[in-house]
Protein backbone atom coordinates (compact mmCIF):
# COMPACT_ATOMS: atom_id res chain seq x y z
CA UNK A 1 0.00 0.00 0.00
CA UNK A 2 2.84 2.62 -0.34
CA UNK A 3 4.91 4.11 -2.93
CA UNK A 4 5.41 2.93 -6.48
CA UNK A 5 5.59 -0.58 -4.29
CA UNK A 6 1.87 0.41 -4.04
CA UNK A 7 0.86 -1.04 -7.21
CA UNK A 8 2.24 -4.64 -6.09
CA UNK A 9 0.87 -4.09 -2.58
CA UNK A 10 -2.33 -3.14 -3.98
CA UNK A 11 -2.98 -6.20 -5.85
CA UNK A 12 -1.85 -8.63 -3.02
CA UNK A 13 -4.00 -6.66 -0.08
CA UNK A 14 -7.25 -5.88 -2.21
CA UNK A 15 -8.41 -8.56 -0.34
CA UNK A 16 -6.76 -7.85 2.64
CA UNK A 17 -8.01 -4.84 3.20
CA UNK A 18 -11.86 -5.40 2.49
CA UNK A 19 -11.88 -8.28 5.01
CA UNK A 20 -15.14 -10.34 4.59
CA UNK A 21 -17.21 -7.65 6.98
CA UNK A 22 -19.60 -9.01 9.09
CA UNK A 23 -17.61 -8.22 12.48
CA UNK A 24 -20.22 -9.27 14.87
CA UNK A 25 -17.60 -10.70 17.55
CA UNK A 26 -17.18 -8.49 20.00
CA UNK A 27 -14.12 -6.61 21.86
CA UNK A 28 -13.80 -6.15 25.77
CA UNK A 29 -13.64 -3.14 27.87
CA UNK A 30 -14.15 -1.23 31.11
CA UNK A 31 -16.97 -2.86 33.09
CA UNK A 32 -19.27 -3.34 30.51
CA UNK A 33 -18.57 -5.20 27.47
CA UNK A 34 -18.68 -3.00 24.13
CA UNK A 35 -20.82 -4.81 21.11
CA UNK A 36 -20.50 -4.61 17.70
CA UNK A 37 -23.16 -3.92 15.67
CA UNK A 38 -24.22 -6.14 12.82
CA UNK A 39 -24.16 -5.47 9.42
CA UNK A 40 -27.05 -4.53 8.41
CA UNK A 41 -27.84 -2.81 11.95
CA UNK A 42 -24.95 -0.59 11.31
CA UNK A 43 -26.09 0.70 8.11
CA UNK A 44 -29.47 1.15 8.47
CA UNK A 45 -29.12 3.15 12.17
CA UNK A 46 -29.81 6.57 12.01
CA UNK A 47 -27.49 8.97 11.25
CA UNK A 48 -25.80 11.17 13.77
CA UNK A 49 -25.68 14.78 14.16
CA UNK A 50 -22.87 16.50 12.42
CA UNK A 51 -20.10 18.49 14.88
CA UNK A 52 -18.57 20.78 12.86
CA UNK A 53 -20.35 22.29 9.53
CA UNK A 54 -19.31 23.86 6.77
CA UNK A 55 -20.40 27.75 6.53
CA UNK A 56 -19.97 28.55 3.16
CA UNK A 57 -18.75 24.95 0.84
CA UNK A 58 -21.58 23.25 -0.51
CA UNK A 59 -20.06 20.72 -2.18
CA UNK A 60 -17.02 18.87 -2.16
CA UNK A 61 -15.29 16.34 -4.29
CA UNK A 62 -13.72 12.98 -2.79
CA UNK A 63 -11.52 10.10 -4.63
CA UNK A 64 -11.55 6.93 -2.80
CA UNK A 65 -8.65 3.92 -2.52
CA UNK A 66 -12.12 1.98 -1.73
CA UNK A 67 -14.83 0.47 -3.63
CA UNK A 68 -18.39 1.58 -3.32
CA UNK A 69 -19.40 -2.21 -3.06
CA UNK A 70 -17.02 -3.47 -0.65
CA UNK A 71 -17.19 -3.14 3.24
CA UNK A 72 -14.98 0.21 4.10
CA UNK A 73 -16.59 1.66 1.10
CA UNK A 74 -20.01 0.28 2.26
CA UNK A 75 -19.14 2.39 5.67
CA UNK A 76 -18.38 5.76 3.78
CA UNK A 77 -21.04 5.11 1.48
CA UNK A 78 -22.96 5.84 4.54
CA UNK A 79 -21.00 8.48 5.90
CA UNK A 80 -21.34 10.79 2.74
CA UNK A 81 -25.16 9.62 3.16
CA UNK A 82 -25.30 10.91 6.56
CA UNK A 83 -22.92 14.16 5.90
CA UNK A 84 -25.12 15.21 3.12
CA UNK A 85 -28.16 14.99 5.54
CA UNK A 86 -26.87 16.29 8.14
CA UNK A 87 -25.44 20.01 6.38
CA UNK A 88 -26.93 19.64 2.73
CA UNK A 89 -23.26 19.50 1.48
CA UNK A 90 -22.95 17.80 -1.84
CA UNK A 91 -20.20 15.05 -1.90
CA UNK A 92 -18.88 14.21 -5.19
CA UNK A 93 -17.25 10.66 -5.09
CA UNK A 94 -15.41 8.73 -7.42
CA UNK A 95 -14.62 5.05 -6.38
CA UNK A 96 -11.09 4.58 -7.99
CA UNK A 97 -9.84 2.02 -5.63
CA UNK A 98 -6.08 1.20 -4.62
CA UNK A 99 -3.68 2.53 -7.14
CA UNK A 100 -5.67 6.33 -7.14
CA UNK A 101 -2.65 7.74 -6.26
CA UNK A 102 -0.03 6.97 -9.35
CA UNK A 103 -3.03 6.58 -11.40
CA UNK A 104 -5.45 9.43 -10.62
CA UNK A 105 -4.34 11.94 -7.79
CA UNK A 106 -0.64 12.20 -8.49
CA UNK A 107 -1.19 12.93 -12.69
CA UNK A 108 -3.88 15.70 -11.35
CA UNK A 109 -1.49 17.53 -9.71
CA UNK A 110 -0.65 19.94 -11.97
CA UNK A 111 -4.25 20.62 -13.32
CA UNK A 112 -6.85 22.58 -11.79
CA UNK A 113 -9.02 18.98 -11.57
CA UNK A 114 -7.77 17.73 -8.21
CA UNK A 115 -10.05 16.23 -5.38
CA UNK A 116 -10.16 18.16 -2.38
CA UNK A 117 -10.30 14.90 -0.60
CA UNK A 118 -8.25 11.96 -1.01
CA UNK A 119 -7.47 8.95 1.36
CA UNK A 120 -4.69 6.11 1.83
CA UNK A 121 -2.15 4.59 4.10
CA UNK A 122 0.21 7.48 5.16
CA UNK A 123 3.85 6.16 3.52
CA UNK A 124 2.27 5.78 -0.30
CA UNK A 125 0.58 9.37 0.56
CA UNK A 126 4.17 11.26 1.41
CA UNK A 127 5.80 9.54 -1.24
CA UNK A 128 3.73 10.16 -3.67
CA UNK A 129 1.30 13.10 -2.68
CA UNK A 130 3.31 15.08 -0.01
CA UNK A 131 6.48 15.02 -1.64
CA UNK A 132 5.60 16.98 -4.93
CA UNK A 133 3.98 19.50 -2.55
CA UNK A 134 0.80 18.26 -3.28
CA UNK A 135 -1.26 18.11 0.01
CA UNK A 136 -1.80 20.71 2.39
CA UNK A 137 -1.86 20.66 6.23
CA UNK A 138 -4.62 19.26 8.22
CA UNK A 139 -3.38 20.30 11.86
CA UNK A 140 -6.35 22.77 12.26
CA UNK A 141 -8.57 19.97 11.73
CA UNK A 142 -7.43 18.26 15.07
CA UNK A 143 -9.84 20.77 17.07
CA UNK A 144 -13.25 20.04 14.91
CA UNK A 145 -15.86 18.39 16.73
CA UNK A 146 -16.95 15.18 15.79
CA UNK A 147 -20.62 15.59 16.96
CA UNK A 148 -20.15 13.83 20.21
CA UNK A 149 -21.20 16.93 22.70
CA UNK A 150 -17.75 19.30 22.62
CA UNK A 151 -15.32 16.33 21.88
CA UNK A 152 -13.46 17.06 18.83
CA UNK A 153 -10.71 14.51 16.73
CA UNK A 154 -7.78 15.77 18.86
CA UNK A 155 -9.93 14.29 22.02
CA UNK A 156 -10.37 10.68 20.22
CA UNK A 157 -7.31 10.01 18.70
CA UNK A 158 -4.22 8.63 20.28
CA UNK A 159 -1.11 11.30 19.28
CA UNK A 160 0.32 7.78 18.68
CA UNK A 161 -1.79 7.22 14.91
CA UNK A 162 -1.34 10.83 14.17
CA UNK A 163 1.77 12.75 15.43
CA UNK A 164 4.82 10.98 13.90
CA UNK A 165 7.16 12.17 11.96
CA UNK A 166 5.78 9.87 8.87
CA UNK A 167 3.21 11.96 8.78
CA UNK A 168 4.68 15.58 8.68
CA UNK A 169 5.53 17.08 5.50
CA UNK A 170 8.60 19.46 4.59
CA UNK A 171 7.32 22.06 7.04
CA UNK A 172 6.37 19.21 9.74
CA UNK A 173 2.67 19.64 9.61
CA UNK A 174 0.16 17.15 9.71
CA UNK A 175 -1.15 15.97 6.31
CA UNK A 176 -3.59 12.76 7.10
CA UNK A 177 -6.18 12.28 9.64
CA UNK A 178 -6.20 8.08 10.29
CA UNK A 179 -9.64 6.61 10.36
CA UNK A 180 -8.24 3.09 10.23
CA UNK A 181 -5.37 1.46 11.53
CA UNK A 182 -3.54 -1.97 10.73
CA UNK A 183 -0.69 -3.58 12.74
CA UNK A 184 0.78 -7.14 12.12
CA UNK A 185 1.48 -10.37 14.53
CA UNK A 186 2.24 -13.66 14.21
CA UNK A 187 -1.10 -15.82 14.06
CA UNK A 188 -1.79 -19.40 15.25
CA UNK A 189 -5.00 -21.06 15.75
CA UNK A 190 -5.59 -21.90 19.64
CA UNK A 191 -7.76 -24.97 18.53
CA UNK A 192 -4.78 -26.40 17.07
CA UNK A 193 -2.20 -24.95 18.87
CA UNK A 194 -2.43 -26.48 22.76
CA UNK A 195 -1.04 -25.33 25.89
CA UNK A 196 0.99 -21.74 23.76
CA UNK A 197 2.60 -19.47 25.95
CA UNK A 198 4.34 -16.31 24.31
CA UNK A 199 7.76 -16.42 23.42
CA UNK A 200 9.53 -13.86 25.78
CA UNK A 201 12.72 -14.27 24.04
CA UNK A 202 14.29 -15.61 19.81
CA UNK A 203 14.89 -18.88 21.49
CA UNK A 204 11.50 -19.15 22.76
CA UNK A 205 10.14 -18.32 19.39
CA UNK A 206 12.39 -20.88 17.74
CA UNK A 207 10.76 -23.08 20.30
CA UNK A 208 7.88 -23.53 19.08
CA UNK A 209 8.86 -23.33 15.15
CA UNK A 210 11.08 -26.79 16.29
CA UNK A 211 7.67 -27.95 18.60
CA UNK A 212 5.24 -27.80 15.41
CA UNK A 213 8.28 -30.28 13.35
CA UNK A 214 7.93 -32.70 15.62
CA UNK A 215 4.30 -32.29 16.42
CA UNK A 216 4.62 -33.01 11.85
CA UNK A 217 3.23 -29.79 10.51
CA UNK A 218 4.91 -27.17 8.91
CA UNK A 219 5.83 -24.47 11.52
CA UNK A 220 5.61 -21.13 8.70
CA UNK A 221 3.40 -20.01 6.27
CA UNK A 222 4.86 -17.42 3.77
CA UNK A 223 3.73 -16.35 0.89
CA UNK A 224 7.45 -15.86 -0.57
CA UNK A 225 6.03 -13.92 -3.88
CA UNK A 226 5.12 -10.90 -1.94
CA UNK A 227 8.44 -8.53 -1.56
CA UNK A 228 7.44 -6.90 1.33
CA UNK A 229 5.85 -9.79 3.60
CA UNK A 230 9.28 -11.45 3.02
CA UNK A 231 10.66 -8.14 4.42
CA UNK A 232 9.05 -8.81 7.75
CA UNK A 233 10.81 -10.87 9.39
CA UNK A 234 14.37 -8.92 9.30
CA UNK A 235 12.79 -5.34 9.78
CA UNK A 236 10.66 -6.71 12.79
CA UNK A 237 13.81 -7.80 14.14
CA UNK A 238 15.90 -4.88 13.30
CA UNK A 239 13.70 -2.09 14.63
CA UNK A 240 14.15 -3.69 18.07
CA UNK A 241 17.52 -3.29 18.09
CA UNK A 242 17.52 0.21 16.21
CA UNK A 243 14.54 1.86 17.30
CA UNK A 244 11.36 3.34 15.34
CA UNK A 245 12.98 5.35 12.41
CA UNK A 246 16.26 3.38 12.75
CA UNK A 247 16.21 1.63 9.50
CA UNK A 248 15.00 4.13 7.32
CA UNK A 249 18.42 6.18 8.66
CA UNK A 250 21.09 3.46 7.98
CA UNK A 251 18.94 3.23 4.11
CA UNK A 252 19.74 7.02 3.50
CA UNK A 253 22.76 6.62 4.63
CA UNK A 254 24.73 8.00 1.38
CA UNK A 255 27.94 5.55 2.06
CA UNK A 256 26.02 2.62 2.77
CA UNK A 257 28.38 2.08 5.79
CA UNK A 258 25.65 2.27 7.97
CA UNK A 259 24.65 -1.19 7.72
CA UNK A 260 28.05 -2.56 8.75
CA UNK A 261 28.76 -0.24 11.67
CA UNK A 262 25.52 -1.34 13.50
CA UNK A 263 26.10 -4.66 15.07
CA UNK A 264 22.17 -5.18 15.60
CA UNK A 265 21.56 -5.31 12.07
CA UNK A 266 23.81 -7.85 11.56
CA UNK A 267 22.30 -10.47 14.54
CA UNK A 268 18.98 -9.20 13.08
CA UNK A 269 20.03 -11.07 10.13
CA UNK A 270 21.69 -13.78 11.48
CA UNK A 271 18.14 -14.56 13.29
CA UNK A 272 16.56 -14.65 9.33
CA UNK A 273 19.48 -16.91 8.46
CA UNK A 274 18.52 -19.30 11.12
CA UNK A 275 14.57 -18.98 10.00
CA UNK A 276 15.82 -19.68 6.45
CA UNK A 277 18.05 -22.30 7.07
CA UNK A 278 16.22 -24.45 9.50
CA UNK A 279 13.68 -26.18 7.44
CA UNK A 280 11.01 -23.85 9.08
CA UNK A 281 8.97 -22.70 6.10
CA UNK A 282 6.38 -24.92 4.65
CA UNK A 283 7.23 -26.61 1.64
CA UNK A 284 6.44 -25.07 -1.95
CA UNK A 285 6.53 -21.62 -0.10
CA UNK A 286 9.39 -19.84 -2.52
CA UNK A 287 7.30 -20.89 -5.52
CA UNK A 288 3.60 -20.92 -5.00
CA UNK A 289 1.66 -17.76 -5.89
CA UNK A 290 -0.50 -15.14 -3.16
CA UNK A 291 -2.44 -16.33 -1.01
CA UNK A 292 -1.97 -20.08 -1.93
CA UNK A 293 0.24 -20.26 1.24
CA UNK A 294 -1.49 -18.19 3.50
CA UNK A 295 -4.67 -20.58 2.32
CA UNK A 296 -2.68 -23.83 3.46
CA UNK A 297 -2.28 -22.20 6.96
CA UNK A 298 -6.19 -21.93 7.07
CA UNK A 299 -6.15 -25.25 5.89
CA UNK A 300 -4.14 -26.20 8.81
CA UNK A 301 -0.95 -27.16 7.06
CA UNK A 302 1.05 -25.09 9.27
CA UNK A 303 1.27 -23.46 12.61
CA UNK A 304 1.79 -20.07 12.22
CA UNK A 305 2.13 -17.06 10.07
CA UNK A 306 3.02 -13.93 10.13
CA UNK A 307 0.95 -10.76 8.26
CA UNK A 308 -0.82 -8.17 8.72
CA UNK A 309 -3.84 -7.13 10.73
CA UNK A 310 -5.92 -8.28 7.68
CA UNK A 311 -4.92 -12.30 8.04
CA UNK A 312 -8.34 -12.96 9.70
CA UNK A 313 -10.76 -11.58 7.50
CA UNK A 314 -8.98 -12.92 4.37
CA UNK A 315 -8.39 -16.02 5.61
CA UNK A 316 -12.02 -16.61 7.22
CA UNK A 317 -13.47 -15.36 3.54
CA UNK A 318 -11.30 -18.10 2.17
CA UNK A 319 -12.65 -20.58 4.33
CA UNK A 320 -16.32 -19.35 4.07
CA UNK A 321 -15.76 -19.76 0.31
CA UNK A 322 -14.77 -23.66 0.44
CA UNK A 323 -18.00 -24.12 2.68
CA UNK A 324 -18.44 -26.66 5.42
CA UNK A 325 -18.63 -25.50 8.98
CA UNK A 326 -14.70 -24.97 9.02
CA UNK A 327 -13.16 -22.24 11.44
CA UNK A 328 -10.25 -20.77 13.13
CA UNK A 329 -9.96 -19.74 16.98
CA UNK A 330 -7.48 -16.87 15.99
CA UNK A 331 -4.77 -15.63 18.38
CA UNK A 332 -1.99 -13.69 17.85
CA UNK A 333 1.19 -12.49 19.70
CA UNK A 334 4.69 -10.09 18.31
CA UNK A 335 8.32 -10.70 17.57
CA UNK A 336 9.80 -11.34 21.03
CA UNK A 337 12.66 -9.21 21.91
CA UNK A 338 16.15 -9.86 20.17
CA UNK A 339 18.86 -10.53 22.97
CA UNK A 340 20.63 -7.42 23.55
CA UNK A 341 18.27 -5.11 21.60
CA UNK A 342 16.40 -2.64 24.03
CA UNK A 343 13.43 -0.64 21.65
CA UNK A 344 10.31 -2.34 22.66
CA UNK A 345 8.46 -1.35 18.75
CA UNK A 346 4.71 -2.43 17.55
CA UNK A 347 4.35 -1.19 14.01
CA UNK A 348 1.32 0.07 12.78
CA UNK A 349 0.04 1.86 9.50
CA UNK A 350 -2.69 4.19 9.68
CA UNK A 351 -4.97 5.07 6.80
CA UNK A 352 -6.98 8.27 6.53
CA UNK A 353 -7.51 11.50 4.38
CA UNK A 354 -5.85 14.14 3.10
CA UNK A 355 -6.70 17.64 1.22
CA UNK A 356 -5.00 18.73 -1.73
CA UNK A 357 -2.86 21.92 -1.73
CA UNK A 358 -5.03 23.11 -4.75
CA UNK A 359 -8.89 21.95 -2.83
CA UNK A 360 -11.67 23.86 -4.15
CA UNK A 361 -13.83 22.75 -1.25
CA UNK A 362 -10.95 22.15 2.02
CA UNK A 363 -13.47 23.46 4.06
CA UNK A 364 -16.29 21.13 3.58
CA UNK A 365 -13.49 18.52 3.36
CA UNK A 366 -12.37 19.20 6.42
CA UNK A 367 -15.47 18.96 8.38
CA UNK A 368 -16.27 15.78 6.65
CA UNK A 369 -12.86 13.90 8.12
CA UNK A 370 -14.06 15.28 11.68
CA UNK A 371 -17.64 13.43 10.96
CA UNK A 372 -16.14 9.96 9.96
CA UNK A 373 -14.58 9.88 13.44
CA UNK A 374 -17.88 9.79 14.99
CA UNK A 375 -18.24 7.20 16.68
CA UNK A 376 -21.45 5.89 15.60
CA UNK A 377 -19.77 6.47 12.29
CA UNK A 378 -16.29 4.80 12.54
CA UNK A 379 -17.94 1.75 14.23
CA UNK A 380 -18.65 0.60 11.17
CA UNK A 381 -14.87 -0.24 10.14
CA UNK A 382 -14.66 -2.96 12.90
CA UNK A 383 -18.40 -3.89 12.35
CA UNK A 384 -18.58 -3.95 8.37
CA UNK A 385 -14.84 -3.96 7.60
CA UNK A 386 -13.62 -6.32 10.16
CA UNK A 387 -10.89 -3.78 10.99
CA UNK A 388 -9.29 -1.70 13.74
CA UNK A 389 -9.73 1.92 13.95
CA UNK A 390 -7.68 4.27 15.74
CA UNK A 391 -9.96 5.52 18.78
CA UNK A 392 -9.26 3.47 21.45
CA UNK A 393 -12.93 3.10 22.84
CA UNK A 394 -14.58 1.62 19.72
CA UNK A 395 -15.33 -2.13 20.27
CA UNK A 396 -12.33 -4.42 18.87
CA UNK A 397 -13.15 -7.90 16.94
CA UNK A 398 -12.51 -11.23 18.30
CA UNK A 399 -9.59 -11.96 15.97
CA UNK A 400 -8.00 -8.42 16.53
CA UNK A 401 -8.03 -8.01 20.01
CA UNK A 402 -4.39 -8.97 20.76
CA UNK A 403 -3.29 -6.68 17.94
CA UNK A 404 -5.20 -4.08 19.21
CA UNK A 405 -3.44 -4.61 22.85
CA UNK A 406 0.09 -4.95 21.22
CA UNK A 407 -1.06 -1.27 19.76
CA UNK A 408 -2.15 0.58 22.87
CA UNK A 409 0.28 -1.46 25.18
CA UNK A 410 2.16 1.55 27.20
CA UNK A 411 5.71 2.41 26.75
CA UNK A 412 6.12 0.85 22.80
CA UNK A 413 7.42 2.35 19.64
CA UNK A 414 5.19 3.02 16.95
CA UNK A 415 6.97 2.09 13.85
CA UNK A 416 5.29 2.38 10.26
CA UNK A 417 5.56 -0.75 8.25
CA UNK A 418 8.77 -1.87 7.45
CA UNK A 419 9.73 1.20 9.10
CA UNK A 420 8.65 3.38 6.11
CA UNK A 421 11.54 1.78 3.97
CA UNK A 422 9.68 0.98 1.19
CA UNK A 423 8.72 4.58 0.28
CA UNK A 424 12.49 5.78 0.12
CA UNK A 425 12.80 6.72 -3.54
CA UNK A 426 9.40 6.31 -4.85
CA UNK A 427 10.02 2.89 -3.76
CA UNK A 428 13.00 2.37 -5.83
CA UNK A 429 15.48 1.68 -2.77
CA UNK A 430 13.86 -1.09 -1.93
CA UNK A 431 13.25 -2.88 -5.85
CA UNK A 432 16.93 -1.91 -6.28
CA UNK A 433 18.60 -2.59 -3.11
CA UNK A 434 16.80 -4.30 -0.60
CA UNK A 435 14.19 -6.67 -1.66
CA UNK A 436 16.62 -8.66 -3.85
CA UNK A 437 19.29 -9.24 -1.21
CA UNK A 438 16.79 -9.94 1.38
CA UNK A 439 14.85 -12.65 -1.20
CA UNK A 440 18.33 -14.49 -1.03
CA UNK A 441 18.68 -13.82 2.71
CA UNK A 442 15.49 -15.69 3.42
CA UNK A 443 15.80 -18.69 0.80
CA UNK A 444 19.16 -19.41 2.12
CA UNK A 445 21.14 -18.25 -0.69
CA UNK A 446 23.30 -15.75 0.93
CA UNK A 447 24.38 -15.61 4.70
CA UNK A 448 23.35 -12.81 6.99
CA UNK A 449 26.88 -11.55 6.42
CA UNK A 450 26.62 -11.26 2.73
CA UNK A 451 23.14 -9.64 3.26
CA UNK A 452 25.15 -6.86 5.58
CA UNK A 453 27.88 -6.56 3.10
CA UNK A 454 25.71 -6.66 -0.17
CA UNK A 455 23.40 -3.72 1.48
CA UNK A 456 26.30 -1.54 2.16
CA UNK A 457 27.78 -2.15 -1.00
CA UNK A 458 24.35 -1.72 -3.17
CA UNK A 459 23.28 1.07 -1.26
CA UNK A 460 26.05 3.51 -1.48
CA UNK A 461 26.13 2.34 -5.87
CA UNK A 462 22.42 3.24 -5.29
CA UNK A 463 22.68 7.06 -3.94
CA UNK A 464 25.43 7.47 -6.30
CA UNK A 465 23.76 6.90 -9.03
CA UNK A 466 20.33 8.84 -7.74
CA UNK A 467 22.02 11.64 -6.93
CA UNK A 468 23.79 11.86 -9.79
Amino acid sequence: MRSTNGLVLAAALSLALTGCGGGTDAGGGGAAPLTLPGVDEYLNAPCPEVGTKPATDKEFTYWSMWTADEPQGKVLGKAIKCFTEKTGVKVNVQWLGRKLLTQNVAPALNTDTVPDLFDQDISQVKAAIVAPGGTQPVDDVLDYKIGEGDKTVRDVLPKSSYDIPQNKDANGKIFEIPYELLGNAWWYDKAKIKDFKAPATMADLFALFDKAKSDGMAAVSQDGDINFYNAYFFTQIAVRYLGAGGLEKAALDKSGAAWTSDPGLLKSAELVEKLAKGGYFIDGWDAAKFPQIQQRWADGDAAYLFVGSWGPSETREYLSKQGGDKGIEYASFQFPQPEGATHKVVEQLPIGFAVTAKAKHPEAAKAFIAYMLNKDILSGIPAVADNLTPRADLPVPDSLKDVKAALEAPGVEHAIFMDALDGLAAGKWVDNVFYPLNNDLLKGKITAKQFIDGLAAKQAEFWKSTNS
